[in-house]
């Protein structure tokens, strides 16, 4: 089984540990990982397709107080 390819936005402003906090994705079997690009060994948690559209929906909309 090959690892997990994690991906971060472009947007996020540099690589994985530099410059703000952001969160890398990777597509796992059936759900989307979602874990710090500060502190990759730390784990990840894990979101159906449809929990995660959800939470983008809600960020986008600015319904998260974060």
């Amino acid at each position: 089984m090959n690892p997990p390819v994690w991906r971060k936005s472009s947007r996020s402003g540099g690589s994985a540990g530099g410059g703000d906090g952001c969160v890398e994705l990777a597509a796992l079997t059936g759900v989307i990982g979602v874990r710090d690009s500060k502190a990759p060994d730390a784990g990840h948690i894990t979101l159906s397709a449809e929990s995660f559209a959800q939470l983008i929906t809600a960020l986008k909309q600015g319904e998260l107080h974060l």
